[in-house]
């Protein structure tokens, strides 16, 4: 299965419909975040509402006409003598209304004789405008506390259901696929959807409270003063600053999935260059290869910067609608001789409105960088190319009589060539089958097959009698121990790499096995000792040292079947010589399957398979095929030619 490419063209909300049940998970901090949301809205709602009460009180001779004659004893209004009329002619303003019924709730004067506020009122404000501004403060810090929380737990969840997923796949994807581009989806990607959780969902979740606290502060405020024309304003307005986010959003989601495929090129290099550090630098690549980089680097600048001007387009195209709306605003205002504390009041309330909305253009093009990220997240979450356990696998912890190929043929491709063909033989408990061959003889699949990290394409391999399709692979696994001419070493010490597949191993345990496999002594004369640290792949080790840890290894893991991929092909003769000795106390009472281009390592083998073109074209023991002049006489002829004899030494 190949990972995609190509962005999809398909909505995003399912993706993110498929997100949400991870984070449902944690759905307490989700609905706490939400609610905060809310309680931002409702805040701001208040905030404005007290504020457009207090504006007009505040304004010199803020109460300029008089209040009806049953709140005299609370409001005092101070009008000029030559512009009195009758109480009953007066047109009371609904803020004065509201100023009324909040007069009469608190009893409190509001304004003095002289137009002036009242200290009782001043000292009520004090208290009120901090505690609504502190909740919608404290609204804001949870809303994004809980959702930043949420955010980096779903994504710890997703690298980790990501990273099991890549580790449960088989050897025929990991065959196929290049590791940086799965290492920028485990990390790369899951950053871009942190990042919408963090901000864009935390925005989402409280933006739209606020916008619509905000335009229903508006409605009622303008209905009250039958500012109709105003309505239309906010309901024909609000529409054309969102258009911008509708138009370029989707172009934002088709570059940022390009971008994405090109940082994962950039560290797919990267990769490939530092753990082949080492023939780089034997063939004097080094200013090549920056280039290579460099050129790849450009490439995703490009392709960034085309998502960039895309996202960036958003902002002024709503700004420069929103100030055609407020030039209109204006001109309505001036028209209807609005009063400047009221003109004050709607421009805080649009301001409130117009913040959330420039929110939400950064949401937009954030949710469709997440949408192509999510894509290729959930893309390699739904890899279905593991290796098939039986519903209800036979358990077996021990192998008791033989391991046999049934005819056996494997292909990689369903319309590919067989690598191997119609190979049937038996490995006995105890007993030690060798393959030969040229390269590509299909030598190492034979191998792969046995501890089945590839299952047959026709026949089977059977352990006393069960298919491995049908034993469990944990109870096979542990069973079976390999020891490959690349020894892999991790980056960690001497001592976790010996007791890497082996639980609950105690240090005397490991150094035990370590002096079997003629290890103990060069670990202990590094001054770490079992606590130094090997490097990547072991670099600060030696072949043979390599080799005699993975030795160790084996030995302290102690399983039944034993598979050596020309174990000691890449060692010089001395260090071979060594080496063998401890694989031969390695293969002490274990079942054997070699594979090796050196003969001198499988004389002593019960069965020699000779291969070429994966089929076997010869069998028996050494002395038998060399007694029989044919494909391996000529095979041994000509690697034991060098020596004085022509024949083996030692």
């Amino acid at each position: 299965m190949a990972l995609s490419t190509e962005p999809s063209s398909a909505s995003p909300w399912p993706l993110y419909k498929r997100l949400l049940k991870y984070g449902w998970r944690y759905r307490g901090r989700l609905i706490g975040g939400m609610l905060a949301g809310v309680l931002c809205g409702g805040a701001l709602f208040g905030m404005l509402n007290v504020m457009s009460h207090l504006l007009p009180v505040m304004e010199p001779n803020g109460l300029n006409v008089p209040l009806a004659a049953s709140t005299n004893a609370l409001v005092t209004a101070s009008v000029p003598t030559t512009n009195v009329v009758a109480v009953n002619e007066i047109k009371v303003p609904g803020w004065q209304k509201d100023a009324e019924k909040i007069a009469k709730s608190l009893g409190i004067p509001m304004v003095t004789p002289e137009g002036r506020p009242t200290w009782q009122f001043v000292a009520v404000s004090l208290i009120v405008v901090p505690l609504v501004v502190g909740l919608w403060l404290l609204a804001m810090y949870l809303n994004a506390y809980c959702l930043r929380w949420l955010g980096a737990r779903v994504v710890r969840d997703l690298r980790d259901e990501m990273f099991e997923t890549l580790e449960n796949q088989s050897l025929r994807f990991h065959g196929g696929v290049d590791v940086g581009r799965l290492i920028s989806r485990c990390v790369g990607d899951t950053s871009v959807v942190e990042s919408v959780i963090n901000s864009a969902v935390a925005d989402l979740s409280r933006a739209p409270f606020e916008i619509i606290a905000a335009v229903a502060f508006i409605v009622v405020f303008a209905w009250k003063r039958h500012m109709l024309d105003l309505l239309m304003l906010v309901v024909v307005g609000f529409p054309l600053c969102v258009l911008p986010l509708l138009i370029l959003g989707r172009r934002v989601r088709a570059w940022s999935f390009h971008s994405m495929n090109r940082i994962s090129d950039l560290v797919s290099l990267m990769h490939e260059n530092l753990t082949g550090i080492r023939v780089v630098k034997a063939y004097f690549m080094e200013s090549s290869e920056a280039e290579r980089f460099r050129e790849t680097d450009r490439n995703y600048f490009k392709t960034v910067m085309r998502a960039v001007r895309m996202e960036l387009l958003m902002g002024p195209l709503m700004v420069g609608v929103a100030i055609i709306l407020a030039a209109v605003f204006f001109l309505i205002c001036y028209i209807k001789g609005l009063r400047l504390s009221e003109i004050i009041t709607i421009v805080v309330a649009v301001q409130q409105l117009y913040k959330p909305v420039k929110s939400l253009s950064r949401i937009v093009p954030t949710i469709e960088r997440g949408a192509a990220a999510l894509g290729r997240i959930f893309e390699l979450l739904d890899l279905t190319m593991r290796l098939p356990e039986a519903p209800n696998p036979v358990r077996k912890h021990s192998f008791d009589e033989s391991m046999i190929f049934n005819d056996v043929c494997f292909r990689y491709a369903d319309n590919g060539d067989d690598i191997v063909s119609h190979i049937s033989f038996a490995l006995p408990r105890g007993g030690m089958v060798a393959v030969v061959g040229a390269t590509g003889s299909g030598k190492t699949t034979l191998a792969n097959m046995l501890a089945r990290f590839y299952d047959p394409t026709t026949g089977s391999v059977t352990m006393d009698g069960v298919d491995l399709r049908q034993l469990s692979i944990a109870d096979l696994r542990k069973m079976v121990g390999i020891l490959t001419q690349e020894t892999v070493l991790f980056n960690d010490t001497v001592a976790s790499n010996i007791a890497y597949g082996t639980e609950g191993a105690t240090r005397e345990q490991i150094e035990a096995a370590a002096k079997k496999a003629n290890a103990h002594a060069f670990i202990m004369g590094h001054p770490d000792g079992y606590e130094r640290v090997v490097g990547e792949k072991g670099f600060v080790l030696s072949g043979g040292e390599r080799q005699r840890v993975a030795i160790a290894r084996i030995i302290l893991r102690n399983p039944s079947i034993l598979i050596l991929d020309e174990a000691t092909n890449a060692l010089d003769t001395v260090t071979e010589r060594q080496v063998q000795e401890e694989i031969a106390l390695a293969m002490q009472n274990r079942t054997t399957f070699a594979i090796a281009h050196r003969l001198s390592t499988i004389r002593r083998a019960n069965l020699i398979l000779v291969l070429d073109k994966g089929v076997i074209i010869e069998r028996g023991t050494h002395d038998e095929l060399y007694g029989k002049n044919g494909a391996y006489r000529r095979l041994c002829d000509i690697q034991f030619s060098d020596t004085p004899t022509g024949k083996e030494q030692g």
